[in-house]
């Protein structure tokens, strides 16, 4: 069975994790990273977990799962071992056509989750369809090691620069093909080499504008 992949905006959306443990923690971690409303059902939580209710970041319920709790939610990750709770879960998240994540059950998940690596907003995931999470935390330690801050920043200097190059009215066609001279040259390269110098210029060459180079500096300084 295949996987469509597609990225979710989650941010203030309800989602419910079912489950307190470590693994239940690594889901949450992930969920708040993208601004959501996260609802843990578990009569115990770890430390982090716990730290987490006491700062306001998650709403904690203090007892097991029951039916009806998912009412209302986005999306729904289940990370206990309990199967009969699993079994539960998958029973009203599938009568209610809610997004499910079964940790480690790949035959009750209408989910994967990803392994993901986040510079900023950037993300890249890779996924097995649940076939193999080890290897697919393998590539995402690779993927940690060729991809550093430096994409962080990049992404924030060409967010930065999409509105003006956009803004000077030139067309699509004129838009894109700036767009891709920015990218053609090795900016990640420079700015991880601490080379703005390089970077300066060649935004100077494809865009031009003080605004432009206001955004190289910027962004330099935030580095």
């Amino acid at each position: 069975m295949g996987f469509f992949p597609v990225s979710l905006q989650l941010a203030h959306r309800p989602c419910v994790v079912v489950g307190g443990g470590a693994v239940a923690r690594r889901k949450v971690e992930g969920l708040l990273a993208c601004e959501a409303a996260v609802t843990v059902i578990s009569p115990r939580l770890d430390g982090e977990l716990e730290r987490l209710s006491r700062a306001g970041a998650l709403r904690w319920l203090d007892r097991e799962y029951r039916e009806g709790d998912l009412a209302g939610a986005f999306l729904v990750i289940a990370a206990t071992d309990d199967e009969a709770v699993q079994a539960r879960v998958y029973a009203e998240a599938e009568r209610d056509n809610l997004l499910l994540n079964v940790a480690d059950v790949p035959k009750w998940c209408n989910l994967i989750l990803p392994a993901v690596v986040r510079r900023g907003d950037l993300s890249l995931a890779v996924s097995t369809g649940g076939a193999s999470p080890a290897l697919a935390a393998r590539l995402r330690r690779e993927l940690e090691e060729s991809y550093g801050d430096e994409y962080r920043l990049l992404l924030a200097l060409l967010a930065g620069l999409r509105p003006l190059v956009i803004g000077r009215g030139g067309g699509h066609q004129v838009n894109c093909r700036c767009f891709k001279e920015l990218v053609a040259a090795d900016l990640a390269g420079w700015i991880r080499q601490g080379r703005w110098d390089l970077v300066l210029k060649h935004v100077e060459e494809c865009i031009g504008s003080p605004e432009a180079l206001a955004v190289v500096d910027r962004v330099k300084n935030e580095g």
